[in-house]
């Protein structure tokens, strides 16, 4: 990763505090508050009746209110990021900031509440009697040994998830690049020999959870700024420390690392010595994570040992210990079961599944959101990168699971398989569009060819397809070079994955075949066809479809759409009576709109948008949505009339004399087609509600406004889909 892109000045991080609008959270209702009804149903004297309800029943507080989904980040600030004890105003960037990452890693609504107090049983007091209005509690920033008081009793007197993220936020990430590391190593978990430097929150924290593990008790040396933490010592101990006190002739953290496996820090700058790391075992883990500035920054370490495998705490190295890994998943695992803790079965399933996603290779959007080397399984990747989009499945469906084998989960899951397709649709409201369709293929599994064979995108889908069921895939390209990506990307081959040369397919002549006998009377030879067939991987993959071998073509990775619409319109022909368009899928947080014809028709005439619009509405329906359809245009139902396109005019007129069992209406603005408010001026107007199908005047804004929306409009664009409309009669 590039440091100097990475580096921030204090500017930086003011201006965008400060910005348009200080701070980082705001409040938007979910509910309409636009008439005296929404106002007379949200407030005075609607609110009443959800009251009474919950009064008589407090569990429906999870129904009627955000309850259920919201998590207070709650702290002191008697320990902010390594800058010591500012009080809780000076932590409030802090906490508000962890409330950002709640909502946008895992959806969660979080809201920061500051204490003015270092008092121990006020902070409890106070903690207590606001947590009825709470799902979770995250504690932050507390200094030790408070932190443990604070949240053992806690724990007691609530109900719900109470959870110090310093503490297990930490263990858990540390955990997973742990499990990694003695993967990687060969070591045995039974005889590894760790050193914990730091006896805080996060250091008690991680050896207990190795304890948990299956680390033995006695091969942890915890160490503090005294050295080393042995049975019968007495200066600067406290109960958490004497419960991982041990019988050692070591007393200093250099004595303790000679022979060490592994290096645990979350301490200073400079506790760690060149002469230290020389003397730890072959090939050490050493996870320097002090903050800002690691025990020993990673350069100077390998310097001094080249085989050993390190972690950081810092964003501009390899295998960062990030604690948004861990808490929102956490506590959105916890919270869709209702769980009434969060217990140690917990943590460590959040660790496994952490480890294990790792191991697991790495999807398209991560290579995307990270620039540098490919991120896969290795010394440098223990531990999956925050924007790993498996991260808001995995880590929630396990941390749940758990928190039901353990017994603490009081709305238990019945699905997990649908619950995971929930999660998602959570943070990528397109798949749950996508969902039906996805389901309907694992019923009817079809064989696809994936013509790039030898790009990686081409390559991580067609595993993909493989591997969720959908049926067996075809990869088109050189046997040796696929296999040596496959294996360079560390992903493993599934057995229904197939890969295809077509330089040495015995079916060549029959597609030569094929091809001639479509071109010969457009200007081709039979010698052309052959150089087709050799060269052009889209034509060779149509002609495998077309011969029946196949169902279904992946392309255009490397070639323009257009491109490669054109090669397969060379074998391929829609059936008789049908034409192509395209549809695009655009997807927004509260609502999906499909529009058409996107990529196909340049300009067309009133029969064609009258066969786009009744097979689109078609296929929307068969998505799962009720279409209601809108011919858009730049006037409104005529006004201004010199705007007016009649064409338009004349495909809502060509629909009145079909049969069609779905609302539509236009020529309309945009605007008024997809708000509710503007519709209502046209009394007259056929449309129940907003329309979810824009049937475009053109390709041309058609394309320009489903690509504006995928740059500017924060909206998932898939697409466009290449469909086939029936003719008319």
């Amino acid at each position: 990763m590039d440091k100097k892109k990475m580096a921030i000045t204090e500017q930086d991080a003011l201006n965008l505090h400060a910005g348009k609008k200080p701070g980082k959270l705001e409040i938007t209702p979910t509910k309409p508050m636009t008439t005296q009804r929404d106002l007379a149903l949200a407030y005075s004297p609607g609110v009443a009746v959800p009251c009474q309800k919950i009064y008589e029943n407090p569990d429906l507080a999870y129904q009627y209110t955000t309850k259920g989904n919201l998590v207070a980040v709650i702290s002191n600030g008697t320990a902010v990021l390594g800058l010591g004890n500012l009080g809780g105003l000076a932590s409030k960037p802090v906490m508000e900031g962890k409330a950002v990452l709640f909502k946008r890693f895992a959806d969660i609504d979080s809201i920061d509440i500051e204490l003015n107090t270092e008092n121990i049983d006020a902070f409890i007091e106070t903690v207590k009697n606001i947590g009825i209005s709470f799902g979770g509690i995250n504690l932050e920033d507390i200094k030790a040994p408070d932190c443990f008081i604070i949240e053992e009793k806690l724990k007691t007197l609530l109900d719900i998830p109470v959870f110090h993220d310093d503490q297990h936020g930490t263990a858990i990430i540390t955990a997973a690049g742990f499990i990694n590391g003695l993967d990687l190593t060969k070591r045995d978990i039974q005889t590894v020999k760790i050193v914990i430097n730091g006896a805080g929150s996060a250091g008690i924290a991680c050896t207990e959870l190795l304890k948990e593990l299956g680390v033995s008790e006695n091969n942890i040396i915890l160490c503090d700024t005294q050295g080393v933490i042995y049975k019968g010592r007495t200066q600067r101990m406290n109960a958490w420390k004497e419960m991982h006190s041990v019988e050692t002739s070591c007393r200093s953290l250099k004595e303790a690392l000679v022979g060490a496996d592994a290096f645990i820090g979350l301490s200073v700058k400079g506790a760690l010595t060149a002469e230290m790391v020389a003397s730890m075992a072959e090939n050490p883990l050493i996870f320097a994570m002090a903050n800002p500035d690691p025990e020993m920054l990673p350069e100077d370490i390998k310097k001094i040992r080249q085989d050993a495998i390190i972690a950081t705490g810092r964003s501009d190295y390899p295998n960062q210990v990030n604690n948004v890994l861990g808490f929102p998943y956490i506590f959105r695992g916890a919270l869709d079961v209702r769980a009434s803790q969060i217990n140690n079965h917990m943590k460590l399933a959040a660790a496994h599944a952490l480890a294990a996603l790792a191991r697991a290779g790495t999807p398209e959007e991560v290579g995307m959101a990270y620039s540098g080397p490919l991120l896969q399984y290795g010394t440098d990747y223990l531990i999956p990168v925050p924007f790993d989009p498996r991260l808001i499945v995995e880590i929630p469906a396990a941390v749940a699971q758990a928190a039901m084998d353990s017994g603490v989960a009081k709305k238990p899951i019945k699905n997990m398989s649908a619950y995971k397709r929930r999660l998602s649709g959570r943070m990528n409201p397109l798949f749950s569009s996508l969902e039906k369709i996805f389901d309907e293929v694992r019923t009817d599994p079809k064989t696809v060819i994936f013509t790039e064979g030898e790009e990686e995108r081409m390559i991580r889908a067609a595993i993909s397809y493989c591997n969720n069921g959908y049926g067996k895939a075809i990869l088109i390209g050189y046997t040796d070079i696929v296999n040596q990506k496959i294996a360079h990307l560390r992903l493993e081959k599934p057995d229904n994955l197939c890969i295809h040369d077509a330089s040495k397919d015995e079916n060549r002549a029959h597609y030569v075949d094929i091809l001639y006998s479509r071109l010969q009377r457009k200007g081709k030879l039979e010698r052309d066809c052959w150089r087709y067939i050799n060269h052009d991987r889209n034509i060779f993959a149509a002609c495998m479809v077309r011969a029946g071998e196949a169902d279904a073509m992946v392309t255009g990775i490397s070639r323009h759409y257009q491109q490669a619409l054109k090669a397969l319109f060379c074998v391929l022909d829609p059936r008789p009576g049908h034409r192509v368009f395209g549809l695009s899928i655009i997807s927004a947080k509260d609502r999906t709109i499909f529009i058409a014809d996107t990529s196909v028709a340049d300009k067309p005439s009133a029969e064609e948008m009258a066969k786009i619009a009744i097979q689109a509405a078609a296929k929307v329906r068969k998505l799962g949505h009720e279409p209601r359809l809108a011919f858009v245009s730049y006037s409104c139902f005529g006004n201004p009339p010199y705007h007016s396109h009649p064409h338009i005019k004349e495909a809502v007129n060509i629909l009145d004399q079909k049969d069609v069992d779905f609302e539509y209406d236009g020529e309309m603005a945009v605007d008024t087609a997809l708000d509710p408010k503007l519709m209502k001026l046209y009394s007259f107007c056929r449309l129940s509600g907003p329309a979810n199908i824009l049937i475009m005047p053109d390709l041309n804004s058609a394309n320009i406004a489903s690509k504006l929306l995928r740059q500017v409009g924060n909206c998932q664009v898939i697409g466009p889909i290449l469909l086939v409309s029936t003719l008319m009669h």
